[in-house]
C-alpha cells in the first residue's frame, strides 16, 4: 500500500509508467485512494465512495493493461466527480437538502467519456449547494478543509475537488465553473486548475446553476494532468445545444516547453495594488518575469469594464439560478415536504426545507432582477454590459496571444472568516468572473508561495485556446516547480 500510495500522489505520466511497467496495478492505485479517503476524512473533501463498483473496474483495467493493447493515460487512474456531476446509480446530491437522497438515473457526458478512457471514478467530491459559494462552508457535508491549514477554505465552489488533489487522494478530479468555480480552489489549494471555453466539454449531465456560465474543468498536480484530462473530456455533444462542434486537438502534443515569440497582456486593471495581498503579487510578478526570461514578451493591455464584472455576473448567474432552480418543487423529484396542506404549501415548504440560506439569497435576488418592471433595469442591462466585457477581452487578444493575471487576490481565507459577509464573499471573485461571462478559458497554476500559502497565476486565453494557455503554463513548470510541493497533510 506504501508504495501505491506514493504512485498515487505523483502526476498522470508516472502513473501510466508505472501501471505499464507493473510497478503497481490498477487495484493497488484504486485501495490507496480509498485508504487516503478515508485517513484524510477530517477535510471533507469527499462526499461518497464506491468501492466495490470501483475495485471491480480496476480488475478490468488490470486486464487491459496485460492484454497490451492502447490504453488513454486515465486507463487505470483513480479520479473523483464534483457532486453536480451526474453517475448512473450514484447520488448527486450537490450539497443540498433538496438532493440528499437522489440517485442518478443516466451518466452525464463526461462520466460516459471517462469509463470509456478507463478511468476509475471512486466517489464524489465536495463542493458549495448548488455550486453557490466560494469556500465549500454551504454544504450538507460538512465544510471542507484546505490540506495545507485545515483552519482555512479550500475555496469554492468545487472546494472538494482541488482538496482531493492537493491532498493526494487522487490525482485528477473534475469539477465546474461558473464564476471561478475551479480556478480559486485551485489557487487556494496549490493545485492546477483548467475552465475550458464554454462549449468546448458538454455540460449535458451537470445540475445547472447558470447555464450560459456553467463550464466542467479538470483539477491536477500539472498542466499536463489537465492537459490529458481536457483531452478526454472535450468534444462536441448532440445533447448539449451550446456544446461547440469543433475537432479537440492535441492538448499534450502543444506541451514543447517554448514560449519564445508569444506575446503576454498584462491588464492594469488587475495590478493595482489597493485590495490585494502583496505577497500575491509579489508572486505573480515574480512569475511573469520568468516567463519574460524565457522568452515570452509582455506588453500592457487594458480591460475597462472589469470593474462592472461582479455585479454583472451576479445579476446574470442569480437570475438564470432562480430560472433552473424552479424544477425543486418537491413533486417531480427531491425533497418533499410532509403532509402538505394544498399545493402552494407543498411549493412552499419543499423548498424552504430544502435549500440553503445562500441558495434562497440567490433564487431572491434573481426573481427580482427578472421580475417585471425591473427586468431592462438589471438583467437586460447586465446583458449589454457582458458584450462590452467580451469586446474589451477581444480588443486586448488584438495585441497579445495570452492575458496573465493573478487568480486570486488573496490567498486562503480562514473558515468563517466570509461566512456573515455575503458581499466580501462575493468580491473575492472579482479576477474570475470576467472569464465565465466573456466565455474564455482560464487555467490557475501554483506560483509560488505567501506566508506559507498557495498563490495562483491565471492564464486566459482565446476562445477554444487552450492549447496556448496549457503550452505557457507547462513551460512555466519546467522552469520552476511550484506545482510540485505539497501540503504536509498530504504526506
Amino acid at each position: 500500500m506504501g508504495q501505491a500510495e506514493d504512485f498515487l500522489a505523483t502526476a498522470l505520466a508516472e502513473q501510466r509508467a508505472a501501471l505499464d511497467g507493473g510497478d503497481v496495478s490498477p487495484s493497488d492505485l484504486v485501495d490507496a485512494s480509498l485508504a487516503r479517503i478515508e485517513a484524510t476524512a477530517s477535510l471533507s473533501a469527499v462526499t461518497s465512495t464506491r468501492p466495490e463498483a470501483a475495485r471491480a473496474e480496476a480488475a478490468a483495467a488490470a486486464e487491459r493493461i496485460a492484454s497490451g493493447g492502447a490504453r488513454s493515460p486515465l486507463d487505470g487512474v483513480p479520479i473523483l466527480l464534483k457532486d453536480n456531476i451526474v453517475q448512473a446509480g450514484e447520488p448527486a446530491t450537490c450539497a443540498s437538502r433538496m438532493l440528499e437522497d437522489f440517485v442518478s438515473p443516466y451518466d452525464a457526458t463526461v462520466t460516459e467519456k471517462l469509463r470509456e478512457a478507463g478511468a476509475i471514478i471512486v466517489g464524489r467530491a465536495n463542493m458549495d449547494e448548488f455550486a453557490m459559494g466560494s469556500s465549500t462552508e454551504n454544504t450538507i457535508h460538512g465544510e471542507a478543509r484546505n490540506p495545507w491549514d485545515p483552519s482555512k477554505a479550500c475555496g469554492g465552489s468545487s472546494g472538494g475537488s482541488a482538496a482531493a488533489v492537493a491532498a493526494g487522494l487522487v490525482p485528477v478530479a473534475l469539477g465546474s465553473d461558473t464564476g471561478g468555480s475551479i480556478r480559486q480552489p485551485a489557487s487556494f489549494c496549490g493545485v492546477v486548475g483548467l475552465k475550458p471555453t464554454y462549449g468546448r466539454v458538454s455540460r449535458w449531465g451537470l445540475v445547472a446553476f447558470a447555464s450560459s456560465l456553467d463550464q466542467i474543468g479538470p483539477f491536477g498536480r500539472s498542466v499536463a494532468d489537465c492537459a490529458a484530462t481536457l483531452e478526454v473530456i472535450a468534444g462536441h455533444d448532440a445533447r448539449d445545444s451550446t456544446s461547440v462542434p469543433e475537432d479537440v486537438p492535441s492538448f499534450t502534443d502543444a506541451l514543447d516547453g517554448d514560449v519564445a515569440g508569444l506575446t503576454i497582456g498584462l491588464p492594469e486593471e488587475y495590478f493595482v495594488e489597493e485590495g490585494v495581498d502583496p505577497g500575491v503579487l509579489a508572486r505573480v510578478k515574480e512569475a511573469i518575469g520568468e516567463l519574460e526570461s524565457a522568452g515570452a514578451k509582455t506588453v500592457p493591455v487594458s480591460l475597462p469594464h472589469t470593474e462592472h464584472a461582479i455585479a454583472t455576473y451576479y445579476v446574470i448567474a442569480t437570475a438564470e439560478a432562480s430560472s433552473n432552480l424552479a424544477r425543486f418543487d418537491g413533486v417531480r423529484y427531491g425533497r418533499r415536504a410532509d403532509r402538505p396542506e394544498d399545493l402552494q404549501d407543498l411549493y412552499t415548504r419543499s423548498r424552504s426545507e430544502g435549500f440553503g440560506d445562500e441558495v434562497k439569497r440567490r433564487i431572491l435576488l434573481g426573481t427580482y432582477v427578472l421580475s417585471a418592471g425591473y427586468y431592462d433595469a438589471y438583467y437586460g442591462k447586465a446583458q449589454r454590459v457582458r458584450t462590452l466585457i467580451r469586446r474589451d477581452f477581444e480588443q486586448a487578444f488584438a495585441s497579445c496571444d495570452l492575458i496573465v493575471t493573478p487568480t486570486m487576490p488573496e490567498t486562503a481565507f480562514g473558515l468563517g472568516e466570509k461566512s456573515d459577509d455575503p458581499l466580501a464573499m462575493y468580491l473575492s471573485d472579482v479576477y474570475t468572473t470576467s472569464v465565465n461571462l466573456a466565455g474564455l478559458p482560464g487555467l490557475s497554476m501554483p506560483c509560488g508561495l505567501s506566508d506559507g500559502m498557495p498563490v495562483g497565476l491565471q492564464l486566459i486565453g482565446k476562445p477554444l485556446d487552450e492549447a496556448t494557455i496549457l503550452r505557457v503554463g507547462d513551460a512555466f513548470e519546467r522552469r520552476t516547480g511550484h506545482h510540485t510541493l505539497r501540503p504536509t497533510e498530504s504526506k
